[in-house]
């Protein structure tokens, strides 16, 4: 089965896609490791990359679209894939039409306000780096490392305002896939609040539905 798999942040979609990937026996193709293995390995396409990279820039479509096209025709990607992270825009929905036939695109959508509380509660031991959720996985002692009892800290990048701009951000970029995979028949959406295994029955279920209505 190829899928692409799309949510915002918060919404576990990397959690998803690895479980996913594990019941379904194809890999989880993620963008970012894509990214770090061709700059890792200074493959051509990875050299580019990193000169983008480090002058601070995006890397743009067309280096992106090449680095997916060739891990998608490796060998184990031949029965199928997750994809995670990709596409982001329009253009690579549209180049990814032309090197693959995907069976659905899956949408976990949640509430905004629970994709807030998700995205605001973590928080981290500045001293050994362990990450905590204040409602997922909290430390015994509100506010304090259980192994070395430092004070939790809250990253820059969970402030509530930074959260919101990103999920903003993220909807208004994938609203354009989201309808370019409604209107190919191709959308599947999944609720995805709850537990893990919840969500992925869920997933599950609703990838047996859209296969049955495909007649595979």
């Amino acid at each position: 089965m190829r899928l692409v798999l799309l949510g915002p942040p918060g919404a576990g979609k990397g959690t998803q896609a690895t479980k996913l990937a594990a019941y379904l026996g194809v890999p989880h193709v993620s963008t970012g490791d894509i990214l770090r293995h061709n700059v890792t390995a200074r493959s051509e396409l990875g050299k580019k990359a990193k000169a983008y990279m480090d002058a601070g820039g995006l890397v743009p479509d067309d280096l992106v679209i090449a680095m997916t096209e060739r891990r998608l025709k490796e060998p184990d990607a031949k029965k199928g894939f997750i994809l995670d992270g990709f596409p982001r825009t329009l253009a690579q929905a549209e180049a990814l039409s032309k090197f693959t036939k995907l069976d659905a695109a899956v949408n976990l959508f949640l509430e905004p306000e629970e994709l807030i509380k998700r995205n605001t509660g973590r928080r981290v031991c500045p001293k050994d780096d362990t990450v905590y959720h204040i409602f997922m996985n909290p430390p015994k002692k509100s506010g304090i490392c259980d192994k070395c009892g430092t004070p939790l800290i809250i990253r820059d990048d969970d402030r509530e305002d930074v959260v919101r701009t990103r999920i903003e951000t993220y909807e208004s970029q994938t609203a354009p896939l989201i309808k370019y995979y409604r209107d190919r028949g191709l959308l599947r959406e999944v609720y995805a609040s709850g537990l893990i295994q919840e969500i992925f029955l869920r997933t599950i279920e609703v990838l047996k539905e859209s296969a049955q209505s495909r007649g595979r």
